[in-house]
């Protein structure tokens, strides 16, 4: 019989990831947080009026309020450097360098919150019939269900077994197959055990399982959970650990699409399933992968030699607007921020870094336009004739 082993030394890197990106007190509003990034933007020597801001964010109709407070702050509609689920377009690094003179960039995956339930990855779209929820943000949701899909079906074919002194675990067949192309695969050097010559301790083979005493580390881990002699067999449910799984699935080698959200997602993704709040988790992932993918990309822009730029990525939580609210309480957490100077010096700020420089930046921009007067001009301006005759004048 075949099994399949893996090692597992670089998996508890996802869950220091999702760790060392820190939620709590990292929070402000998109009101302040924009005002605040337009002043730190004069602060490091950027020219009001100069300013090219551009935006890397999702398609959904929810990014609308942070579009309409990046165009109030800085004087201009932003750039879009964003694809669907958070995914920076870098192909478009050229064109964004040759619309201004100094260039920022604010990239962030979203997810969205309801304060009802308190949960997140839904959003009430108002302009539904019956205004209600869906998934926020969908494209992460609808990726995550795959995989969603396939643990539960390991978390309930699992079975841990009642015995005596022998701990033993039955596993489904399925499960058992190295030759799959995709689907969720087992560390079972860590579940089942093995004797002297590197063999699995076989304990029965049934019509659609086979049967294995455990491993000591293992057992050790379920403990009292284990169920004893004479109860009923148990599925392995949530004690399937991220440590004991990966995943794997022919992706479509796109670039920058599903297929590049996807790949982000992959290795972490056992982290994300078994997060209490799997569309939150692949929201952070996903930041923290663009920002690095971003940033390297950034560095081989000929457009932006000699350029200043601020290149800032973070996490989007779109609030669930109440019935009355027209668009939502849109809240900004940054992760990380690159920095650039015109004689290309350059350094990068961590979190708390990045957090601290905003915190430390007025939030009253005093070069905020108004948007309706801004309307209400254009509405008045002088009406301009525009000529279709392509008639060439032959002499």
């Amino acid at each position: 019989m075949a099994i399949l082993m893996y090692s597992a030394s670089s998996v508890g890197s996802f869950f220091t990831a999702l760790n060392d990106f820190k939620l709590n007190g990292m929070m402000m509003r998109y009101s302040r947080f924009i005002p605040r990034l337009y002043n730190y933007c004069l602060g490091i020597g950027m020219v009001p009026g100069k300013i090219m801001p551009s935006r890397a964010f999702c398609s959904d109709e929810s990014q609308g309020f942070p579009i309409i407070l990046i165009a109030k702050q800085f004087g201009t509609f932003p750039f879009n450097h964003g694809l669907v689920g958070g995914v920076v377009a870098t192909d478009r690094h050229g064109p964004h360098s040759s619309h201004g003179e100094d260039m920022v960039i604010i990239q962030a995956s979203h997810v969205g919150y309801d304060p009802e339930s308190r949960k997140f990855g839904i959003y009430r779209r108002l302009q539904t019939e019956d205004c209600r929820h869906s998934s926020n943000c969908g494209k992460v949701m609808g990726i995550l269900l795959w995989y969603q899909e396939e643990y539960e079906f390991a978390s309930r074919n699992i079975i841990l077994e009642p015995s005596g002194d022998t701990r033993r675990i039955s596993i489904n067949n399925l499960l058992l197959r190295t030759g799959r192309a995709e689907g969720l695969f087992l560390d079972l050097e860590r579940i089942i055990a093995w004797d002297d010559r590197g063999n699995p301790r076989l304990v029965r083979s049934l019509s659609t399982a086979r049967t294995f005493e455990a491993a000591p580390e293992f057992i050790s881990r379920v403990g009292k959970c284990w169920p004893r002699e004479g109860e009923d067999p148990v599925p392995i449910g949530k004690l399937l650990t991220p440590d004991l799984f990966r995943f794997k699935r022919d992706l479509v080698a796109d670039t920058e699409s599903q297929g590049h959200l996807e790949q982000n997602l992959i290795d972490p993704m056992p982290w994300i399933v078994t997060h209490p709040e799997p569309a939150l988790a692949a929201a952070q992932i996903n930041t923290q992968v663009e920002f690095d993918r971003t940033y390297r990309s950034i560095l081989m822009e000929k457009g932006y030699l000699g350029r200043k730029l601020l290149f800032i990525a973070g996490l989007n939580i779109d609030i669930s607007p109440r019935l009355e609210q027209i668009f939502p309480l849109t809240k900004f957490i940054p992760w990380a921020a690159y920095v650039q100077a015109a004689d290309g010096s350059h350094f990068i700020l961590e979190q708390e870094q990045v957090f601290h420089a905003l915190a430390n930046s007025d939030s009253t921009n005093p070069n905020e336009i108004d948007l309706e007067t801004a309307i209400d001009e254009m509405e008045k301006a002088k009406e301009i004739t525009i000529s279709f005759d392509f008639t060439e004048t032959i002499n």
